[in-house]
């Protein structure tokens, strides 16, 4: 009798151990492992995207466990592809990424999706071209970036005149939501009649957003208004406009409704912004994800996109 309890444990642990080598859960009852890697963390809209999902995944604990990180500085792609290798050796189950730029991350991505790890992709859109080069399919999950930004001209249009000189401080220029708030802010302003003297990158950043209206400011004394392709930049635009003592006589808006912006909506400093949600952002690409990962889908079976919300904010918004 012991000898037989001895070779079923010895068996036991066989099987374990050949299930580990395999790569397989060692509990079928495992829960899965979502990754969410995001930008900068610096950067007040992606705290607040990692804090819904926090939120949203101790509201969910027993549906699945959050491996949650962000870069330092939104230009830090190698950074990024690094932490997506480091995500990558943990055995998650899915990644939800919001990618610093649109074609860097695709080659990671891949190796990701090859691992058999599901990916879906927030807030900045893969590039179309470089995710077909690799053959691969990777769900948005996000909001038209255009049709914000057009949102927030349109309404900044109003408070110009035709022939009037606006400025835009884009975001960093390789990313898709970068360009694509660009391309609103320029519908808007052609269809208001305005003068786009300039199109610079302000990296995302409030420093570098500063510097970049300052060197407008300076270039431009009759400029009218800085359209900024995100909050954290519109704050280095204020802070320039104060300087060169035109506050009240340069409008500036911004995209992303952060909290600090919205002192500036209250007083004018900042005109208009956009809201897409940043709280639900990651949770509407987590939701995504373990939607698939219950009903077994591989990567191209998962939906192309999933629009969300973006709103017009201003000073009389309820």
């Amino acid at each position: 009798m012991k000898l037989n309890r001895r070779a079923l444990h010895q068996r036991a642990l066989a099987l374990t151990a050949l299930g580990l080598l395999a790569g397989a859960p060692a509990l079928a009852q495992d829960k899965p492992k979502v990754a969410l890697v995001m930008k900068s963390l610096a950067n007040e809209f992606f705290q607040t995207m990692e804090d819904g999902a926090k939120a949203h995944n101790k509201a969910n604990a027993a549906k699945y466990t959050l491996v949650a990180n962000g870069i330092k500085d939104e230009t830090d792609t190698a950074g990024q592809i690094k932490m997506v290798e480091q995500m990558m050796a943990q055995n998650i189950n899915a990644l939800v990424i919001a990618p610093a730029d649109s074609k860097a991350l695709v080659p990671v991505v891949k190796a990701a999706i090859d691992k058999g790890i599901l990916v879906v992709n927030i807030d900045n859109q893969l590039d179309a071209g470089a995710l077909k080069e690799k053959n691969i399919s990777v769900p948005f999950v996000g909001p038209d970036n255009r049709a914000g930004a057009k949102l927030v001209g349109d309404f900044l249009a109003k408070k110009l005149k035709s022939g009037d000189k606006v400025g835009i401080i884009e975001g960093v220029s390789t990313t898709f939501n970068a360009q694509q708030r660009t391309l609103g802010f320029q519908d808007a302003m052609k269809a208001g009649g305005m003068n786009v003297v300039g199109v610079q990158s302000g990296q995302w950043e409030i420093d570098k957003g500063n510097t970049v209206a300052a060197g407008m400011l300076r270039e431009h004394p009759d400029l009218k208004a800085l359209l900024a392709g995100n909050d954290s930049m519109a704050l280095g635009a204020v802070a320039a406009v104060k300087a060169a003592g035109k506050t009240g006589q340069v409008q500036v808006v911004g995209y992303d409704n952060i909290n600090a912006i919205k002192p500036m909506l209250a007083d004018g400093r900042v005109l208009a912004t956009a809201d897409q949600f940043a709280a639900k952002q990651a949770v509407f690409g987590i939701e995504t994800a373990l939607k698939a990962l219950s009903e077994k889908k591989k990567q191209a079976d998962m939906p192309a996109a999933v629009k969300t919300d973006v709103v017009l904010v201003t000073k009389d918004s309820k």
